[in-house]
């Protein structure tokens, strides 16, 4: 890509962002026209075509940005100096969506990402996805006190399904359109407490 886009002001890129992340999570990668990502960005085509050589491009680092951004944000909010793992996903939960609040439409581009077949991008999605996971859930796991859980829980295991269900949850809310973030806190807070019933050791508390 053409660094003069990371000369742009922080707004504009963002905007820029924005516009890439909304046409994508409408469209298969196929039929999302860099002429429309343009548009709505407020830009040419041409002008978008001089910061990014072509839609691959864009896409993959669409994509990269997303991890980039919720690393550094779960970062920023301390989410990965937590023993208490609780601590840690209700933090991220904060973080998360704080990140929805200024990328509306990043979290629907990440799952329709995760399921694009296009031969194209697919491979390198699939590659960078678990590149990515796997960091996240080695830093998550890194500082865990394991004696805060029932004797003889499989941790790892725990946190996978915790994972599985809060991208479900996801999924479910941003399909649905118009993601409604106050909402979204309170079942996640709701289903962390939850969590918190079934897998602290008795009379552990969060």
């Amino acid at each position: 890509m053409n660094e003069k886009f990371f000369s742009l002001p922080q707004e504009k890129q963002q905007t820029i962002l924005n516009a890439g992340y909304r046409v994508f999570s409408q469209n298969s990668y196929k039929n999302s026209p860099m002429s429309e990502i343009a548009a709505e960005a407020g830009i040419s085509k041409s002008l978008l075509f001089h910061y990014f050589r072509n839609k691959k491009e864009l896409y993959l680092f669409l994509w990269d940005k997303c991890a980039e951004l919720t690393i550094a944000v779960l970062t920023q909010y301390g989410c990965y100096e937590q023993e208490d793992l609780f601590e840690s996903m209700e933090r991220g939960m904060r973080a998360k969506m704080e990140i929805i609040r200024q990328y509306p439409d990043m979290a629907n581009f990440t799952i329709k990402a995760f399921y694009e077949k296009d031969e194209e991008i697919c491979a390198a999605i699939q590659e960078s996805y678990h590149r990515y996971f796997n960091l996240k859930a080695d830093r998550t796991r890194l500082n865990l006190n394991p004696a805060q859980f029932i004797p003889g829980l499989d941790i790892a295991q725990m946190y996978q399904e915790m994972y599985w269900a809060s991208e479900g949850y996801l999924w479910e809310m941003v399909q649905r359109g118009n993601v409604d973030v106050k909402k979204m806190e309170r079942d996640f807070t709701g289903l962390i407490e939850f969590w918190k019933s079934i897998y602290l050791r008795k009379g552990e508390t969060s």
